[in-house]
């Protein structure tokens, strides 16, 4: 099965181009969220270098992210770059959690490896074994309580068009490797 970015960027811009004035778009170094203003005409999603797995992780956010933190520029959150202590570090893992256990459930529809980020490769993440754990016992709760009503449809729209299975199997998400 071949992943291509611009799958999901037509993907994600027939879901919410309309609906929601929300484009995704490939950018540089470094993901982006900027919301539509006067000088841009949509919300913007700019997900890292062209990769896939940045791509399903930026909107992922987008997902999560209710109407007011999708007015703010990338979403609000405050970011720490590489280097983190082990301090700031958990603090990231705290907002990753959610986001990370939806890129998972979006990486299984599209028949594409998840692979955990601690994002932190000039720092010492420290032991991440909790913060897997937690990434899986999210999963399992999107499993049993349902996705977030965007959430399920782009979902929804990626296993059709990867033919992959649409009902969500908590079996698939029980163990982060």
């Amino acid at each position: 099965m071949h992943h291509h970015v611009e799958d999901l960027i037509y993907l994600f811009n027939s879901c919410f181009l309309d609906s929601h004035s929300t484009q995704l778009a490939r950018g540089g170094d470094e993901p982006l969220y900027v919301p539509k203003d006067a000088t841009h005409p949509y919300h913007t999603i700019w997900f890292a270098r062209g990769f896939f797995s940045s791509a399903l992780h930026e909107i992922s956010h987008w997902l999560i992210a209710g109407d007011k933190r999708r007015q703010l520029m990338d979403y609000g959150y405050w970011y720490v770059p590489d280097g983190r202590s082990q301090n700031q570090q958990k603090q990231f893992e705290q907002v990753e959690i959610k986001p990370q256990a939806l890129e998972w459930i979006l990486s299984s529809a599209c028949g594409y490896q998840f692979v955990l980020s601690v994002d932190n490769l000039n720092g010492d993440p420290g032991d991440i074994s909790t913060f897997k754990q937690a990434i899986a016992d999210q999963a399992q709760v999107y499993c049993r309580d349902g996705l977030p009503q965007r959430a399920q449809y782009f979902r929804q729209s990626l296993c059709q068009f990867y033919s992959t299975q649409a009902e969500l199997d908590p079996i698939t998400f029980l163990t982060l490797t």
